[in-house]
Protein backbone atom coordinates (compact mmCIF):
# COMPACT_ATOMS: atom_id res chain seq x y z
CA UNK A 1 0.00 0.00 0.00
CA UNK A 2 1.12 3.37 -0.85
CA UNK A 3 1.67 6.15 1.52
CA UNK A 4 0.63 9.22 0.12
CA UNK A 5 2.02 12.92 1.61
CA UNK A 6 -0.48 15.59 1.02
CA UNK A 7 0.32 18.84 0.48
CA UNK A 8 -2.57 21.72 0.50
CA UNK A 9 -2.20 25.03 -0.90
CA UNK A 10 -3.94 28.32 0.32
CA UNK A 11 -2.39 31.32 -0.69
CA UNK A 12 0.98 29.82 -1.55
CA UNK A 13 1.15 28.35 1.89
CA UNK A 14 1.12 24.92 2.94
CA UNK A 15 -1.90 24.17 5.53
CA UNK A 16 -4.46 21.96 6.72
CA UNK A 17 -8.10 22.29 7.23
CA UNK A 18 -9.58 20.73 9.99
CA UNK A 19 -12.99 18.99 8.55
CA UNK A 20 -12.84 20.74 5.00
CA UNK A 21 -13.44 24.71 7.04
CA UNK A 22 -11.29 27.31 5.47
CA UNK A 23 -11.94 29.16 8.29
CA UNK A 24 -9.78 26.48 10.29
CA UNK A 25 -7.11 26.82 8.39
CA UNK A 26 -3.23 26.35 9.90
CA UNK A 27 -0.30 27.18 8.53
CA UNK A 28 2.22 24.83 8.75
CA UNK A 29 5.08 26.19 6.21
CA UNK A 30 4.78 29.13 4.04
CA UNK A 31 7.34 27.27 1.74
CA UNK A 32 5.38 24.26 0.25
CA UNK A 33 8.34 23.10 -1.76
CA UNK A 34 10.52 22.61 0.79
CA UNK A 35 7.90 20.53 2.59
CA UNK A 36 7.49 18.46 -0.71
CA UNK A 37 11.55 17.73 -0.90
CA UNK A 38 11.04 17.06 2.94
CA UNK A 39 8.46 14.07 2.04
CA UNK A 40 11.09 12.77 -0.35
CA UNK A 41 13.56 12.50 1.68
CA UNK A 42 11.70 10.67 3.96
CA UNK A 43 10.87 8.54 1.55
CA UNK A 44 7.85 9.34 -0.56
CA UNK A 45 7.33 8.00 -3.87
CA UNK A 46 4.28 10.28 -4.84
CA UNK A 47 2.73 13.43 -3.68
CA UNK A 48 -0.61 14.80 -2.96
CA UNK A 49 -1.36 18.43 -3.97
CA UNK A 50 -4.61 20.47 -3.47
CA UNK A 51 -4.88 23.59 -4.73
CA UNK A 52 -7.70 25.09 -2.32
CA UNK A 53 -7.95 28.70 -3.81
CA UNK A 54 -8.61 26.72 -6.53
CA UNK A 55 -11.17 24.54 -5.21
CA UNK A 56 -12.88 27.32 -4.65
CA UNK A 57 -12.27 29.61 -7.85
CA UNK A 58 -13.48 26.68 -9.98
CA UNK A 59 -9.93 26.63 -11.61
CA UNK A 60 -5.93 26.03 -10.86
CA UNK A 61 -5.00 29.19 -8.90
CA UNK A 62 -1.31 28.09 -7.33
CA UNK A 63 0.41 27.33 -10.53
CA UNK A 64 3.31 28.77 -9.79
CA UNK A 65 3.72 26.23 -6.57
CA UNK A 66 2.55 23.75 -8.25
CA UNK A 67 5.43 23.67 -11.20
CA UNK A 68 8.22 24.51 -8.54
CA UNK A 69 6.88 21.17 -6.80
CA UNK A 70 6.97 19.20 -9.95
CA UNK A 71 9.72 20.54 -11.31
CA UNK A 72 11.74 20.03 -7.57
CA UNK A 73 10.72 16.19 -6.99
CA UNK A 74 11.87 13.46 -8.68
CA UNK A 75 8.50 11.37 -8.04
CA UNK A 76 4.82 11.30 -9.71
CA UNK A 77 2.26 14.27 -8.70
CA UNK A 78 -1.16 14.24 -8.27
CA UNK A 79 -2.94 17.51 -8.10
CA UNK A 80 -6.93 18.55 -7.42
CA UNK A 81 -8.82 21.56 -6.90
CA UNK A 82 -10.12 23.74 -9.20
CA UNK A 83 -9.88 21.30 -12.01
CA UNK A 84 -13.31 22.19 -14.04
CA UNK A 85 -12.66 22.25 -17.76
CA UNK A 86 -10.31 20.39 -20.17
CA UNK A 87 -8.25 23.77 -20.99
CA UNK A 88 -7.49 23.56 -16.63
CA UNK A 89 -6.65 19.80 -17.05
CA UNK A 90 -4.31 20.40 -20.18
CA UNK A 91 -2.64 22.89 -18.00
CA UNK A 92 -1.95 20.68 -15.23
CA UNK A 93 -0.28 18.24 -17.45
CA UNK A 94 1.71 20.40 -19.43
CA UNK A 95 3.39 21.63 -15.55
CA UNK A 96 4.37 18.21 -15.61
CA UNK A 97 1.57 17.01 -13.28
CA UNK A 98 1.44 12.86 -13.60
CA UNK A 99 -2.46 12.87 -12.72
CA UNK A 100 -4.97 15.32 -12.43
CA UNK A 101 -8.08 14.80 -9.85
CA UNK A 102 -11.62 15.29 -10.69
CA UNK A 103 -14.08 15.95 -8.15
CA UNK A 104 -16.71 18.64 -8.85
CA UNK A 105 -16.78 18.14 -12.43
CA UNK A 106 -17.08 14.76 -11.52
CA UNK A 107 -19.90 15.20 -10.33
CA UNK A 108 -21.67 18.18 -12.56
CA UNK A 109 -20.38 16.46 -15.76
CA UNK A 110 -19.85 13.19 -15.76
CA UNK A 111 -19.61 12.53 -19.56
CA UNK A 112 -17.11 15.60 -20.01
CA UNK A 113 -14.81 13.30 -17.29
CA UNK A 114 -15.07 10.32 -18.84
CA UNK A 115 -14.01 12.06 -22.73
CA UNK A 116 -10.83 13.12 -20.72
CA UNK A 117 -10.17 9.84 -19.41
CA UNK A 118 -10.56 8.80 -22.52
CA UNK A 119 -8.30 10.84 -24.16
CA UNK A 120 -5.85 10.64 -21.13
CA UNK A 121 -5.56 7.00 -20.04
CA UNK A 122 -3.85 6.52 -16.84
CA UNK A 123 -4.30 9.64 -15.49
CA UNK A 124 -7.28 11.42 -14.72
CA UNK A 125 -8.22 10.55 -10.97
CA UNK A 126 -11.73 10.41 -9.57
CA UNK A 127 -11.73 12.82 -6.37
CA UNK A 128 -14.71 11.60 -4.08
CA UNK A 129 -15.70 14.12 -0.94
CA UNK A 130 -18.57 12.45 1.04
CA UNK A 131 -20.08 13.69 4.18
CA UNK A 132 -22.44 10.40 5.53
CA UNK A 133 -22.23 9.31 2.07
CA UNK A 134 -23.45 12.28 -0.10
CA UNK A 135 -21.17 14.19 -2.35
CA UNK A 136 -19.90 17.30 -1.77
CA UNK A 137 -18.20 19.93 -4.32
CA UNK A 138 -16.74 23.47 -4.98
CA UNK A 139 -14.21 23.25 -2.47
CA UNK A 140 -16.56 21.10 -0.23
CA UNK A 141 -18.84 24.12 0.77
CA UNK A 142 -21.80 22.21 -0.68
CA UNK A 143 -23.05 18.81 -0.35
CA UNK A 144 -24.88 17.22 -3.40
CA UNK A 145 -27.81 14.67 -2.97
CA UNK A 146 -25.48 12.63 -4.91
CA UNK A 147 -24.02 9.24 -3.15
CA UNK A 148 -20.53 8.86 -3.50
CA UNK A 149 -20.58 4.80 -4.47
CA UNK A 150 -23.28 5.90 -7.41
CA UNK A 151 -20.86 8.31 -8.51
CA UNK A 152 -17.68 5.89 -8.26
CA UNK A 153 -19.59 3.44 -10.32
CA UNK A 154 -19.76 5.59 -13.56
CA UNK A 155 -16.40 5.82 -13.64
CA UNK A 156 -15.31 1.68 -13.88
CA UNK A 157 -12.76 1.14 -16.14
CA UNK A 158 -12.57 4.14 -17.09
CA UNK A 159 -10.63 6.43 -14.25
CA UNK A 160 -6.74 5.82 -12.90
CA UNK A 161 -8.28 5.58 -9.75
CA UNK A 162 -10.41 6.97 -6.65
CA UNK A 163 -9.67 8.93 -4.19
CA UNK A 164 -11.52 8.58 -0.93
CA UNK A 165 -12.14 11.81 1.27
CA UNK A 166 -14.83 11.65 4.84
CA UNK A 167 -14.78 15.46 5.16
CA UNK A 168 -15.78 14.75 8.53
CA UNK A 169 -12.73 12.81 9.62
CA UNK A 170 -10.29 14.68 7.73
CA UNK A 171 -8.03 16.57 9.80
CA UNK A 172 -9.37 15.52 12.84
CA UNK A 173 -7.36 12.45 13.40
CA UNK A 174 -10.14 10.14 14.33
CA UNK A 175 -9.39 7.33 12.34
CA UNK A 176 -10.31 6.55 9.00
CA UNK A 177 -13.73 5.42 8.11
CA UNK A 178 -13.28 1.51 7.34
CA UNK A 179 -16.99 0.83 6.64
CA UNK A 180 -17.21 3.42 4.60
CA UNK A 181 -14.01 2.12 2.70
CA UNK A 182 -14.80 -0.92 2.38
CA UNK A 183 -18.25 -0.51 0.84
CA UNK A 184 -16.90 1.48 -2.02
CA UNK A 185 -13.84 -0.75 -2.51
CA UNK A 186 -16.71 -3.68 -2.95
CA UNK A 187 -18.56 -1.80 -4.97
CA UNK A 188 -16.29 -0.57 -7.74
CA UNK A 189 -13.62 -2.32 -9.63
CA UNK A 190 -11.33 0.34 -9.62
CA UNK A 191 -8.15 1.26 -6.94
CA UNK A 192 -8.73 3.05 -3.70
CA UNK A 193 -7.37 5.72 -2.54
CA UNK A 194 -7.99 6.27 1.22
CA UNK A 195 -7.80 10.14 3.05
CA UNK A 196 -9.16 11.55 5.99
CA UNK A 197 -8.89 10.37 9.21
CA UNK A 198 -5.19 8.30 9.95
CA UNK A 199 -3.93 9.45 13.20
CA UNK A 200 -1.56 6.60 13.75
CA UNK A 201 0.39 3.69 12.67
CA UNK A 202 -2.84 1.42 14.33
CA UNK A 203 -5.01 2.98 11.63
CA UNK A 204 -2.66 2.86 8.66
CA UNK A 205 -2.71 -0.99 9.68
CA UNK A 206 -6.14 -1.08 9.77
CA UNK A 207 -6.09 -0.17 6.36
CA UNK A 208 -4.07 -2.98 5.29
CA UNK A 209 -7.21 -5.08 5.70
CA UNK A 210 -9.23 -3.70 2.79
CA UNK A 211 -5.80 -3.71 0.24
CA UNK A 212 -7.19 -7.02 -1.60
CA UNK A 213 -10.32 -5.47 -1.82
CA UNK A 214 -8.22 -2.55 -3.91
CA UNK A 215 -7.88 -0.12 -1.01
CA UNK A 216 -4.50 0.52 -2.33
CA UNK A 217 -2.77 4.01 -0.85
CA UNK A 218 -3.64 6.07 1.57
CA UNK A 219 -3.03 10.04 1.84
CA UNK A 220 -2.19 11.17 4.95
CA UNK A 221 -2.01 14.67 5.72
CA UNK A 222 -2.69 16.50 9.21
CA UNK A 223 -0.71 13.56 11.15
CA UNK A 224 2.27 13.86 9.35
CA UNK A 225 2.58 17.81 10.14
CA UNK A 226 1.62 17.15 13.54
CA UNK A 227 4.12 14.13 13.91
CA UNK A 228 1.72 11.50 14.95
CA UNK A 229 2.60 9.61 12.34
CA UNK A 230 6.24 9.38 11.24
CA UNK A 231 6.32 8.84 7.23
CA UNK A 232 9.33 6.90 7.48
CA UNK A 233 8.05 4.30 10.27
CA UNK A 234 4.37 4.81 7.96
CA UNK A 235 6.27 3.61 4.43
CA UNK A 236 8.19 0.46 6.68
CA UNK A 237 4.77 -0.42 8.33
CA UNK A 238 2.49 -0.51 5.01
CA UNK A 239 4.35 0.63 2.43
CA UNK A 240 6.99 0.94 -0.69
CA UNK A 241 8.46 -2.48 -0.03
CA UNK A 242 4.97 -3.83 -0.88
CA UNK A 243 3.95 -2.05 -3.87
CA UNK A 244 4.78 -4.66 -5.97
CA UNK A 245 2.39 -7.53 -4.63
CA UNK A 246 -0.42 -4.81 -4.98
CA UNK A 247 -2.46 -5.17 -8.01
CA UNK A 248 -2.96 -1.80 -9.12
CA UNK A 249 -5.11 -2.57 -12.63
CA UNK A 250 -3.94 -1.02 -16.16
CA UNK A 251 -5.80 1.88 -15.39
CA UNK A 252 -2.98 2.57 -13.45
CA UNK A 253 -0.11 1.48 -14.55
CA UNK A 254 1.39 4.28 -16.20
CA UNK A 255 0.06 6.44 -12.96
CA UNK A 256 2.40 3.60 -10.54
Amino acid sequence: MEVIPAIDILAGNCVRLYQGDYEQAQVYNSDPVAVAQEWIKKGATRLHLVDLDGAKQGKPVNLDVIKAIVTGVDVPVQVGGGLRTLESLKQLFNLGVAGAIAGTVAVENPEEVKQWCVQFPGRVIIGIDAREGKVATRGWLETTEVEAIALAQQFTDMAAAIIYTDIQRDGTLSGPNLKALRELAVAVDLPIIASGGVSSLTDLLSLLGLESLGVTGVILGRALYTGAVDLTEAIKAIGPGRLQDVPLGDNFSTFA
